[in-house]
């Protein structure tokens, strides 16, 4: 049975006779009965009884359309799917993004973006941003969303978001003590606080390795940890220091500690949406980038 066949026939059976069948489906008389003939040929059996008018389906018949009902259904379905795909409403978007700014980003752009495409899967890969660029690179993620320096020649790079790199302070350090909150500093500065660190392969751990060096600091580290969540709380907690965006500051941590920016780093690690460069993203994906942009940019939302 092929689409064309199970279209006639379910036609014959609707119109009752092959006249009134071909007239509907704008093609000769002769041309249906010799495509009805061949098929119950080939199927050794009649599917309809045309000692009646109209025609009536046989047993065999019956079977017959049931299963053409389905096929073409089916192939009705998968037409929709694809044309779906082809005006890019539906598909898939394999998305990478650190676990903190998933926290913080997804909660607010993912109500908008269902409700604009409620047909495309999105699928979720958590890794720290050092790491994320690799991935879009190797093919894992379609598209990923993290603080980078956009370098990369074989990426595309649109800014989402400014950040800048400082010093968070537990009320009980040595920092908090002597200067206000927000006050710029140098980094050696706090050359005599303890630190608590995020682990390797995270963005802000990339930063915090090149000023020590650069400044020529051992500092004492506490603790390193993969969640940034775990740092804040342990810094703020104990009176220690941590470098960190002022985008994970927000009200509740200032009653903790304050928040130092850098006089002495420039930072090019910003949040950035990069994708492959020679490829084209599909409509959905460039929605979602400005939807995240657009909620990033609302009422001051991590203060």
């Amino acid at each position: 049975m092929n689409l064309k066949q199970a279209h006639y026939i379910r036609t014959i059976a609707q119109e009752g006779s092959i006249t009134a069948a071909a007239k509907k489906l704008y093609i000769s008389q002769p041309s249906l009965s010799q495509m009805l003939k061949q098929v119950e040929a080939e199927l050794g059996v009649s599917l309809f009884d045309r000692s009646v008018s109209p025609f009536r389906p046989t047993f065999a018949g019956e079977k017959y359309l049931q299963t053409a009902g389905i096929i073409l259904a089916a192939s009705q379905r998968l037409e929709t799917q694809i044309q779906a795909i082809r005006e890019e409403n539906s598909g898939r978007l394999r998305l990478g993004i650190s676990v903190q700014r998933a926290m913080q980003v997804l909660p607010l752009a993912l109500p908008w973006f269902m409700a604009q495409f409620p047909h495309v899967l999105l699928e979720i890969t958590e890794r720290g941003s050092a790491h994320l660029e690799e991935l879009v690179l190797q093919g894992q993620v379609d598209l990923a969303l993290a603080a980078i320096e956009s370098t990369s020649p074989r990426l595309s790079y649109e800014l989402i978001e400014r950040e800048v790199i400082g010093i968070l302070a537990g009320k009980r350090s040595h920092l908090a003590a002597r200067y206000p909150d927000g006050t710029p500093i140098t980094l050696d500065m706090a050359g005599e606080e303890t630190f608590v660190s995020l682990k390797k392969g995270h963005s802000v751990r990339v930063v915090q390795d090149d000023l020590f060096r650069r400044c020529g600091l051992m500092p004492h580290i506490l603790l390193e940890t993969d969640s940034l969540e775990v740092a804040r709380r342990v810094a703020l907690g104990t009176g220690s220091c941590m470098l960190c965006s002022n985008i994970y500051v927000d009200g509740p941590t200032r009653r903790h500690g304050a928040f130092y920016p850098l006089l002495d780093y420039e930072n090019h690690r910003h949040f950035y949406a990069c994708y492959p460069r020679e490829e084209k993203l599909p409509r959905y994906s460039v929605e979602f980038i400005q939807i995240v942009t657009r909620v990033l940019q609302q009422e001051d939302f991590y203060h």
